[in-house]
């Protein structure tokens, strides 16, 4: 299935986890790929999606600077031409006991998972604006943007403010033919779950290594964590035609930990 043939596809936080799962299901559907990432890394992804046959190119890029941004999406027509479908993933997390957490954890924090996410859909909106053929922006969101988990009150806040920022975005710019939807990830498996098992246990007193996630997995009525190529499934779909008259939506993607 080539759904995404000839479509170009900026992906934030593209280089690992569920970025690279959502990369990795674009290019098996024919996208022309965008990687951003604060890491070099970023362009390793790319070559090996490269190898595999896809069109992709990587760009290292900070999304809280708006100078950035608006170079990355240059690249993105630069490269391909056009700005299709737009994917705010990069995120940051740390976990800190309220009076331990610092302003700095709280700015970065922001700046990253919501002023990041404005700075990419903004900049996006203005070449699909541009453009007159519409558009699709996808935010990441998380299980938090409903239900603010103990010690990362700023990581809570951060995830709200995308669900309202998406509601927001939705209404201004659906006469343009863009939608604009956000996903809420539960337990996945990636690097940054590994962090936060060892923290949060470390934290709650209760677990070691390892201990916590399985704690948290006996909640899931799938009775799993999930994995990257279950959100990557979810963002392909709203990505696609298929979805067209969706938008404003935020969509928990996590084995029914949280049913709202």
């Amino acid at each position: 299935m080539n759904r995404f043939s000839g479509k170009t596809i900026v992906v934030t936080g593209g280089n690992q986890g569920i970025g690279l799962a959502i990369a990795e299901r674009f290019a098996a559907e024919g996208a022309n790929l965008v990687l951003a990432s604060v890491e070099e890394q970023v362009e390793d992804a790319a070559s090996t999606l490269r190898d595999r046959g896809a069109n992709a190119c990587g760009v290292v890029c900070d999304v809280t600077d708006a100078a950035a941004v608006r170079v990355l999406y240059d690249r993105a027509e630069h490269e391909f031409g056009r700005v299709d479908v737009s994917v705010q993933n990069a995120g940051i997390i740390t976990i800190a006991k309220v009076e331990a957490l610092t302003e700095k954890q709280w700015d970065d924090t922001m700046n990253v998972n919501t002023k990041g996410v404005f700075l990419c859909c903004q900049e996006a909106i203005r070449r699909m604006r541009k453009s007159g053929d519409g558009g699709k922006l996808i935010n990441t969101a998380s299980g938090q943007a409903r239900d603010g988990f103990i010690y990362t009150p700023h990581y809570a806040a951060s995830k709200f403010g995308v669900m309202g920022l998406t509601q927001s975005l939705a209404k201004e710019v659906a006469p343009d033919g863009i939608t604009v939807n956000a996903i809420c990830p539960g337990i996945i498996k990636t690097d940054m779950w590994d962090y936060n098992d060892r923290v949060w246990g470390r934290l709650l007193g209760e677990y070691g290594p390892g201990e916590l996630m399985e704690a948290w997995v006996r909640n899931i009525p799938m009775k799993r964590a999930g994995e990257g190529k279950d959100v990557a499934g979810l963002v392909a779909f709203l990505a696609s035609e298929d979805a067209d008259y969706i938008t404003g939506q935020t969509i928990n993607v996590d084995g029914g930990l949280i049913m709202s």
